[in-house]
């Protein structure tokens, strides 16, 4: 293992957000990103030449073979996070992995078995909560501005994949669609605000069974859909607040909320969760305007720069830290949750009742 300060960073998926990953985690001196990898040979050497050239690059079996890769930065696709993070834990790392944690239940209470057998911190995305729009909504329902909460909306519609990304196959087949691609960012964020869930009410549908890609430099032009694309769902959170969701590929155009809290005194309304930042205001009832909340925490960047807010890595300084003796807060136990969460949605509409939750988790610890 690393035998300086710093730890030791190995990163298995060198796509679409490696370089965010890369440029993020340099914000942190404590990481060093020392070796990636990935299933194709000459994506690892380009990935190898943004980091450094110092970095090694291959395949898994080299970079779990490296005894300076202390934590495993696992940014697969969602179907291949599960064997990836079962051979980096059996191999002795640490694990931090995008979300979902798995695309399948089960699995995802195996690793964390495994993990906490072994000794290993496992972590997973998303970790936007830790960004000042989460953290200053924490605080602000704390400190009781809002009075109790009640009740809350969030809505995930459409990124209009289809208009900007080359191929967005992945997004509608099987560990796709709007349930476990953008669901983890707005159920976390619930879940730091409020609480575990106890109880899913959820129904969902395909859409257009057919995708156009208008795309420039497309490299598909349609794509059959095979997950469902639109999903309502009530959840019933431990605390007593209810929770109406909507999670669509079908909704394009809209005049939405991304969440709000309502509470037995004002509203509370948080932007959007895949950000780290942005506004949070607050409105007391028979006041007539909204007022922003003071963030908390630094903020990581402008939220209207896309360039700021998509850059990654304070779930893994979280995860570092946690094995110094801090909170562990984007940890294994929380994702665990949102995944069943997500899951109870088809789960319920499938079973045509309510599903109840065999989770739970502790609201992630305040900075």
């Amino acid at each position: 293992m690393s035998g300086d300060t710093t730890t030791g960073i190995g990163i298995v998926g060198c796509g679409n957000i490696f370089e965010r990953y890369v440029r993020g985690l340099g914000r942190f001196p404590e990481l060093r990103i020392v070796h990636v990898a990935d299933v194709d040979s000459e994506r690892a050497r380009h990935g190898a030449g943004l980091v450094g050239p110092d970095t090694r690059h291959g395949t898994l079996d080299a970079l779990l073979a490296d005894d300076r890769v202390e934590i495993v930065v696992n940014i697969t696709p969602p179907t291949v996070h599960a064997a990836v993070t079962e051979a980096a834990l059996r191999a002795g790392r640490h694990v931090y992995v995008e979300k979902p944690i798995t695309t399948d239940l089960d699995t995802a209470r195996e690793q964390l078995a495994l993990a906490k057998d072994l000794g290993l911190a496992l972590g997973g995305a998303p970790d936007t909560f830790l960004g000042s729009a989460g953290q200053t909504a924490r605080a602000v329902l704390d400190g009781g501005a809002i009075g109790d909460p009640v009740g809350a909306t969030a809505f995930v519609t459409h990124s209009r994949a289809e208009t900007w990304h080359p191929d967005p196959t992945f997004l509608f087949k099987p560990g796709g669609g709007p349930v476990l691609d953008l669901g983890p960012y707005y159920v976390t964020q619930l879940v730091n605000c409020l609480g575990p869930v106890a109880e899913v009410y959820g129904r969902s549908r395909v859409g257009a069974p057919v995708r156009t890609v208008t795309a420039p430099g497309r490299t598909v032009d349609t794509i059959g859909v095979e997950v469902d694309t639109h999903a309502a769902a009530v959840l019933a959170f431990a605390s007593g607040v209810l929770a109406g969701t909507t999670l669509s590929f079908d909704v394009w155009d809209h005049q939405l909320p991304f969440i709000e809290i309502y509470g037995t005194r004002g509203t509370l309304s948080i932007p959007d969760p895949n950000m780290y930042d942005g506004d949070v205001k607050v409105r007391l009832h028979g006041e007539d305007a909204w007022t922003t909340a003071a963030p908390v925490v630094p903020v990581q960047g402008p939220a209207d720069s896309f360039e700021h807010q998509l850059l990654r890595g304070p779930g893994v300084a979280d995860l570092a830290a946690s094995l110094r003796g801090a909170p562990h807060r984007a940890s294994a136990p929380l994702a665990l949750h949102v995944l069943e969460v997500l899951d109870a949605i088809g789960a319920s509409g499938r079973a045509g009742a309510p599903i109840a939750m065999t989770s739970t988790c502790e609201r992630p610890a305040v900075r």
